[in-house]
């Protein structure tokens, strides 16, 4: 089980293949972020792939899987894109895109052989991918005058967000990004400050 601010995707495009009663079946596996390149990624396929009978996919996107879809591309409803979400899903995976082409050997798999194709063909693909974890963040942004630089900047030191932006003048901004899990504590530290500093240092949450 993830902790809450952990996802799984995978590292790098992999592939994997399956035969089935002289059906071929090509499948990859492509790390996504963003519809713009799944759309881009399906279209690749389906160019190079021009001949196959049929390029389905399934994919989910965010870092917590808020996005899905799954396409059968002509192939019975639920015979293909689904069983191919279902590997994605197995494996606890997200921002991963699936592509599975099937070139028609002749014979008529029947509804349980497609899915059984396409379930397998997806899993070898993804089997053959290097899984990472990445962490879930959050952002604060921090606004004060440049007499709280010193301060701000230990506290930076000390807790170790990654710092997104940043502008030192009369008036500066510092933006953070920290995992969800130790956001709190850095939110907690800037709240004494606040404090002691008499509002001068103003956080706002992202």
């Amino acid at each position: 089980m993830l902790a809450e601010d952990i996802y799984k995707t995978i590292e790098q495009q992999s592939e994997g293949t399956y035969s089935e009663k002289r059906s071929k079946f090509l499948a990859f596996a492509i790390p996504v972020t963003t519809l713009d390149e799944v759309k881009e990624q399906v279209e690749f396929y389906q160019k190079k792939y021009y001949d196959a009978r049929h390029v389905c996919y399934a994919y989910r996107l965010g870092e917590r899987g808020e996005q899905e879809r799954a396409n059968d591309n002509g192939e019975p409803s639920g015979t293909a894109g689904k069983p191919i979400l279902g590997q994605i899903y197995s494996r606890e995976l997200t921002n991963v895109l699936v592509v599975v082409v099937r070139y028609f050997g002749g014979i008529k798999l029947g509804t349980s052989g497609l899915i059984v194709a396409y379930r397998l063909a997806a899993a070898e693909a993804l089997d053959a991918a290097p899984q990472i974890e990445k962490t879930i963040n959050g952002e604060i942004t921090l606004r004060f005058s440049y007499p709280l630089l010193n301060d701000v900047l230990r506290i930076v030191k000390e807790e170790e967000p990654k710092v997104v932006e940043q502008i030192f003048d009369n008036d500066c901004v510092v933006r953070l990004s920290m995992r969800l899990s130790r956001l709190p504590r850095l939110v907690e530290r800037y709240e004494k400050l606040v404090i002691s500093s008499k509002g001068d240092l103003r956080i706002e949450k992202e």
